[in-house]
């Protein structure tokens, strides 16, 4: 059949195309999983709901601007649909609204960019251009309907809707109430409905900073007392052994527990860290887990510095900036500490340079402190040798004792390493990231090494205490089958998990009291745990978090998600597992999980009420430490 002869109205023709096409992305693109028929069938129905909801629309419009329309639409739906496509492949998350507010993040991202695009890409936007081709006046594919035509039209995007929500409520109950993790949310609504519901909740939560009076402090209060007893013991182990010391602490970029003691090719790809964690004056949490979600490092300085919870959406650095905290380096502050930060980017990126201004860091020196040259930068900026040998001048000026911050940046996706500074093979599996991962670790590795001993000849390293912490994962679960091909099994929802735990080492000098601790701990935990370390006591601060050394500390650990890690269980994917075997716990057995799972969720909303509402406006921090 000719072109010509085609008689189905061009709004039909990029509901099935638009449709189908985004049903394909979301199979074999994102590789959104499935685990029932059901789930599948909601895939490929959402898609065509959502088109239709949107082409459906021009049947209201004359011919010329109805083509029109539905030639930008389809082309508007697809850039979205793209974008969401290529910030999954690096962070396994959608977009948001306070996430495009991030914007001016996005100069440093283009190296990255560029390596998440593929040529399969091309296909998204395949329907783009046969519907810009069919929509020429000579095809006669726009629709004039009657006054009732046009409303039956539009009846039926409320019918394809309806079904929808109603078909996710039955897969997913109380969705929209536990919207912990925006996959599932994908999964059962469709990413434009998504959108649409993330706008909803955008305007929700600045309301409810304008509607907050405090009323709700008193309960989160009473909560923490009863659950996080993180009550003041100077007898307890380690209180107060690093008084009056300085506190240098490394957030080491994007670095997982599963690159310590692993090798490449007989190369160990850690092998200072490796000693490091062995050694009699060093404390090592293997059990440790990074909390982030959208915000990832700015998330995890925030998790550390407040001892709450990231928000689902966005990064507080962003969207919070300007609340009332009772940060730890105000704290140190208080406690006659120097407090700063170093960081060889760019001041405003995470829009940093107003939030540590905000929660009392003194200095920050960001890239402007630096001496950045071609010879000495790759990748996101200063490598790290050169970033720390950079920094010992500025340690050196301040005064004593002082608590300083590292960000490092080498070991950042991309991951990419000049050829004559890679001191370790490439790893060889599908995944371009995870190969060069290796590499960069191993560089990150060594200039560690050369800062330990430069703190020693600069006379800093015996009067100080050195805290090291990966701070998010690296390598997302888009990788998933490289990772398998390299841990030799399957990463079933269990493992993927369990990568998520992140170095955290606690070094000091003289103390032989080391070792391997296996406590289920996390980054809100850090924050109670150093000012134990300092013997300092905060005991009017609010923090969901538990001392480290505590012995009857919280019993578990809370994922962004909704996941929780327990001293028994692990539970993701509304799955339950048995922690210490990996296993999967038959149905009748999930309900062990049960009541850690409500106050997982009961943590989460608490955290996020006092973010969205800055409702610590309202408490006298200094008041109820007295």
């Amino acid at each position: 059949m000719q072109l010509k002869n085609i008689r189905m109205p061009l709004f039909v023709i990029a509901t099935l195309l638009f449709g189908l096409k985004t049903y394909f992305v979301y199979r074999f693109m994102f590789d959104l999983s499935i685990e029932n028929p059901m789930q599948e069938f909601i895939l490929l129905f959402n898609p065509i709901a959502s088109a239709y909801l949107i082409f459906a629309i021009s049947v209201w419009l004359q011919p010329k601007r109805q083509m029109k329309y539905l030639r930008w639409t389809i082309l508007i739906g697809s850039l979205i649909l793209f974008v969401n496509l290529i910030f999954y492949r690096n962070f396994t998350d959608f977009i948001t609204i306070p996430v495009l507010f991030q914007g001016n993040n996005a100069a440093d991202l283009t190296g990255s960019f560029l390596t998440l695009l593929h040529i399969e890409d091309l296909l998204i936007f395949a329907d783009v251009a046969l519907v810009w081709y069919l929509s020429k006046h000579k095809f006669g594919l726009s629709v004039q309907l009657p006054k009732r035509g046009k409303i039956a039209a539009t009846a039926v995007t409320f019918l394809l809707l309806s079904g929808n929500v109603v078909l996710a409520e039955i897969e997913r109950p109380m969705l929209f109430v536990r919207a912990f993790d925006r996959e599932y949310l994908v999964k059962n609504i469709g990413v434009y409905n998504y959108h649409l519901y993330d706008a909803t909740m955008q305007t929700k939560t600045k309301a409810q900073r304008v509607f907050a009076d405090g009323s709700e402090i008193s309960e989160i209060e009473t909560y923490l007392e009863e659950n996080s007893p993180d009550e003041v013991n100077k007898k307890a182990d380690l209180y107060g052994i690093a008084e009056d010391k300085n506190v240098i602490f490394v957030s080491v970029e994007s670095f997982q527990n599963f690159l310590l003691d692993s090798k490449v090719n007989g190369t160990e790809t850690t092998p200072f860290l490796n000693d490091l964690k062995e050694s009699k004056d060093t404390i090592f949490f293997k059990n440790f887990y990074h909390q982030t979600a959208q915000g990832k490092t700015s998330d995890s300085e925030f998790i550390v510095e407040n001892s709450l919870y990231p928000l689902g959406r966005g990064a507080v650095y962003f969207t919070h900036a300007g609340n009332e905290y009772n940060a730890l380096p105000e704290i140190l502050n208080d406690e006659g500490y120097e407090t700063s930060v170093f960081h060889a980017n760019n001041g405003s990126f995470w829009n940093r340079d107003t939030m540590y201004d905000n929660i009392g860091y003194d200095e920050f020196y960001d890239e402007k402190s630096y001496q950045v040259t071609p010879e000495n930068s790759f990748g996101w900026g200063l490598e790290d040798k050169a970033f720390f040998e950079q920094s010992i001048k500025y340690m050196q000026s301040q005064e004593k004792p002082f608590y300083s911050k590292f960000i490092t940046l080498t070991h950042h996706f991309p991951f990419e390493l000049p050829e004559e500074k890679a001191n370790i093979d490439k790893f060889d599996s599908n995944s371009k990231t995870l190969n060069s991962f290796f590499q960069t670790a191993r560089y990150t590795d060594e200039a560690l090494q050369q800062f330990f001993q430069q703190l020693k000849d600069a006379g800093l390293y015996k009067d100080s205490i050195i805290v090291l912490m990966g701070d998010h994962y690296g390598i997302s679960d888009f990788h998933n089958e490289a990772m398998g091909q390299f841990l030799g099994k399957e990463v079933d929802p269990f493992v993927q998990t369990q990568l998520q735990r992140v170095p955290f080492m606690v070094h000091i000098p003289g103390y032989e009291g080391g070792g391997v601790r296996e406590d289920v701990v996390g980054q809100i935990d850090v924050k109670p745990t150093l000012l134990h370390l300092l013997g300092i006591n905060a005991g009017g601060d609010m923090t969901f978090g538990d001392n480290m050394f505590a012995e009857d500390g919280k019993d578990f650990i809370a994922m962004r998600d909704g996941s929780f890690i327990s001293e028994e269980y692990l539970f993701t994917n509304e799955q339950c597992y048995d922690r210490a075997t990996g296993e999967l716990l038959a149905e009748e057995e999930t309900e062990a999980c049960q009541p850690i799972k409500e106050k997982v969720e009961k943590e989460l909303n608490y955290s996020d009420n006092i973010i969205y509402g800055d409702l610590f406006r309202f408490y006298d921090f200094d008041s109820s430490s007295e």
